[in-house]
């Protein structure tokens, strides 16, 4: 289990080091620098269903601890997959905005009475300022979507990781009154949760009420 975890740890890395890539890749190769890091991330979820299956299987006195480690690395790649998911939202909706300014700049207008002509510098600067709200309203929405699922993910890492602590706890012998500490601990991380959940959703909904 040991190598396969390392190997998995640094894979990771790997992928990691690579994203910072993304924003500096010209519009030919980034997609090719997408695929690669989607089959990495891929790979690693392959690896951590391997790694779960070895560390149920490790000794008792030794299981918990691995699981602990297989879950730190879950986490990780999850949020790697909700970061490129963002970027490639963005350059989905950057790449449309170019391709509609293209058409709009090789349109020919044309009018038959000179009082109803349209202003095409006027025309082109109200298109320009709409496309830059709606990219403003695209990143607010991708980064508001990514937060969510990165405390969803948060979440259900935590609520695992409470129930092997409580595990560890009655292995160890420790007192009831640190189990309780423990779990007032974890409600309260929960109600913190959901209060910035909800806080993100407001601020979503009053965004795209007031600028939609």
């Amino acid at each position: 289990m040991e190598t396969l975890y390392h190997q998995t740890n640094k894979q990771i890395q790997e992928v990691q080091s690579l994203m910072g890539n993304l924003e500096k890749t010209d519009r030919q190769s980034v997609h090719l620098l997408e695929n690669e890091l989607q089959a990495r991330i891929d790979q690693i979820f392959n690896h951590l269903e391997r790694l779960e299956i070895l560390a149920s299987k490790e000794p008792p006195n030794r299981r918990q601890n691995a699981k602990l480690r297989v879950d730190q690395l879950k986490y990780d790649v999850q949020h790697l997959r909700s970061a490129l998911q963002n970027f490639q939202h963005r350059r989905y909706a950057r790449e449309a905005q170019e391709r509609e300014r293209e058409e709009l700049m090789s349109r020919t207008f044309t009018t038959n009475d000179a009082d109803t002509s349209i202003p095409i510098d006027e025309t082109l600067q109200f298109n320009s300022n709409l496309h830059n709200a709606h990219r403003g309203m695209d990143d607010l929405l991708g980064s508001g979507s990514s937060i969510l699922n990165g405390l969803r993910d948060q979440r259900s890492t935590l609520k695992g990781t409470h129930k092997k602590m409580l595990d560890v706890a009655n292995m160890l012998g420790l007192s009831n009154t640190v189990m309780r500490l423990i779990e007032r601990r974890a409600t309260q991380d929960k109600f913190i949760m959901i209060g910035g959940m909800l806080l993100t959703c407001v601020f979503m909904f009053l965004v795209i009420r007031y600028l939609g």
